[in-house]
């Protein structure tokens, strides 16, 4: 038998009771929703709501953060380019004091290229040390050459002066030489110094023994002619024989002749031999002293040359001896020893992009001035939070904090901020979240060493403690209208009270007026549809909205 058989047995008038009451059921269904939603009924008695209170109430910002140590030693790579790590110690490992004593290596970096380079250096290295060694002394030897030069050069102007001298004497030897430019004709007024009376020198004493020839040539002349005359007169009386009468004459015309010569050589001293001597020893004298001029020009050149080249050796001597030491460093860089105790840290650790892309590891890469290891001073531990935009102007220093690391969660630490980013987080303008939030560094108070760097800890940054104010949830506050309002629930009615806001939290608001202590507050104000007033604003007790929540600074 179908369905359809077993419908049609069913009376009418039974079929027809049973539809009515379907439609009475929904009808009565949908009559108490609406009474509901208009907040009739008894719905003020089941709204959630709180009684107004006087107290403490604490201002503060509660964020998340991770604990870091407020020093940290960084160990980067000194080594130019890129170096590979040949070993490296394990993170997390403790260096003891006694390991910096030893010089405990911790990383080893790959030094084959540097020795090589090391190597090479060392041979130019000691070919610009032999050149500059070879400048310096050509320097010093040019310069001592220079003095004899010009040494010489002043004997010989001075051996000159002596020489000229001592042929015209001092007197006539300084007329010549004070002012040499007034004499226009040097020749004609040497020679005829040779009649002055200031002569004196080697001039004067020839001039003399000419003299003195010529003076005795005509003294044995005169006798030779007396005698002429005595023999003449004895050989007119026949007292003499011819030949000497001869003789004498003979003698006499001798004599005569020495005479002439004599003065004829005093005439070719005066006219030709003085003024040349004179004049050659005038012209030596002046050539010494351009000859002088000459060499101390030639010793500065020369001194010049030497000193460029001692520069260009010593310059290149220095250069190659920075490589060298550079290079040594380099060297000395691709071995890193403990310097200060502490925990090891690798210098990827804490950063996404470095520990998937470049990783501190044992066959990794570093470049220069990367870090390599950081080791924390865990005396002094540190939580960096991140502080929304809207609390950031009432953040500051010196505020005190309390602090709950999530490993301890049943212990509280307390410290105090210490310094507030001046600028946003570009992390967060990289992520395009949208987020503006301030790095803020909140120290931990005391030494605790079961802190370990990059633990998540919360921490409230308390910004002011009031210690008597009325305060209610701050869902009970709503924004009406451009006024703040709290919904008061009495035994007869619930009505909109305009209230005056003071400071908030993340769960109280402090209310200046409009509240008085025991009232009974309305946690989850009515629904507010805007442009209607009076009892047209109470559709009912609803659930929490962000956008009714009064959370809004002080008035």
């Amino acid at each position: 038998m179908n369905s359809g058989s077993r419908f049609k047995k069913i009376p009418k008038r039974v079929r027809l009771i049973g539809i009515f009451g379907g439609l009475g059921a929904l009808i009565i269904a949908i009559f108490l929703i609406w009474k509901i939603s208009t907040g009739s009924g008894n719905s003020q008695t089941t709204a959630a709501t709180y009684i107004v209170r006087r107290g403490p109430l604490t201002i503060s910002v509660t964020e998340t953060g991770a604990i870091k140590a407020r020093n940290t030693f960084d160990i980067k790579s000194e080594v130019e380019g890129q170096s590979t790590i040949i070993s490296i110690v394990d993170e997390g490992i403790y260096i003891s004091p006694e390991d910096v004593n030893d010089g405990k290596v911790l990383v080893e970096l790959d030094s084959s290229k540097i020795t090589e380079q090391l190597s090479q250096q060392e041979i130019t290295y000691a070919g610009a040390k032999a050149g500059y060694t070879e400048a310096k002394e050509g320097y010093d030897i040019q310069i001592k050459q220079n003095e004899s030069d010009i040494k010489a050069g002043q004997m010989k102007i001075r051996f000159g002066l002596m020489d000229f001298q001592k042929y015209l004497g001092e007197t006539v030897a300084a007329k010549l030489i004070g002012n040499p430019e007034e004499h226009s004709d040097p020749t004609n007024e040497i020679a005829s110094l040779c009649e002055a009376m200031e002569l004196g020198g080697q001039a004067l004493q020839k001039l003399r023994e000419l003299q003195s020839y010529i003076d005795l040539a005509e003294e044995r002349l005169k006798r030779a002619e007396d005698k002429l005359d005595w023999t003449q007169k004895l050989h007119s009386k026949e007292y003499v024989a011819r030949t000497e009468l001869e003789a004498d004459k003979l003698e006499v015309k001798r004599l005569g002749i020495e005479l002439e010569q004599a003065r004829t050589s005093l005439e070719l001293f005066r006219q030709y031999e003085f003024p040349k001597e004179a004049e050659k020893l005038l012209s030596d004298y002046q050539e010494a002293k351009r000859e002088l001029q000459r060499t101390e020009a030639k010793a500065r050149s020369k001194a010049a040359q030497a000193k460029a080249k001692l520069d260009s050796n010593e310059a290149q001597y220095k250069l190659q001896k920075e490589r060298l030491e550079k290079l040594q460093k380099q060297l000395d860089a691709c071995v890193i020893r403990a310097s200060r105790p502490g925990m090891i840290v690798y210098g990827s650790s804490g950063d996404f992009w470095a520990s998937r892309n470049r990783p501190i590891e044992e066959g990794g890469s570093v470049y220069e001035r990367q870090k390599i290891i950081s080791i924390p001073d865990m005396s002094e531990m540190a939580v960096d939070v991140k502080i929304h935009e809207a609390w950031v102007d009432k953040i500051e220093p010196n505020l005190s904090t309390r602090i709950t690391v999530d490993a301890f969660p049943d212990k509280t630490f307390t410290g105090e901020v210490v310094k507030v980013a001046p600028l946003a987080d570009p992390q967060a303008f990289w992520l395009d979240t949208g987020l503006k939030v301030y790095t803020t560094e909140v120290s931990i108070e005391g030494t605790d060493y079961s802190l370990k760097p990059g633990m998540s800890a919360k921490v409230e940054i308390i910004i002011e403690e009031l210690s008597d104010v009325i305060s209610v949830p701050v869902q009970a506050v709503a924004n009406r209208d451009g006024s703040k309002v709290c919904y008061v629930l009495d035994s007869k009615d619930l009505k909109p009270c305009e209230v005056k806001t003071g400071v908030f939290n993340d769960s109280f608001i402090e209310i200046k007026q409009g509240l008085r202590e025991n009232q009974n507050v309305l946690l989850a104000p009515p629904r507010y549809i805007e442009g209607q007033a009076g009892e047209k604003d109470k559709r009912g007790p609803l659930s929490h909205n962000s956008t009714e929540v009064g959370r809004t600074g002080p008035q």
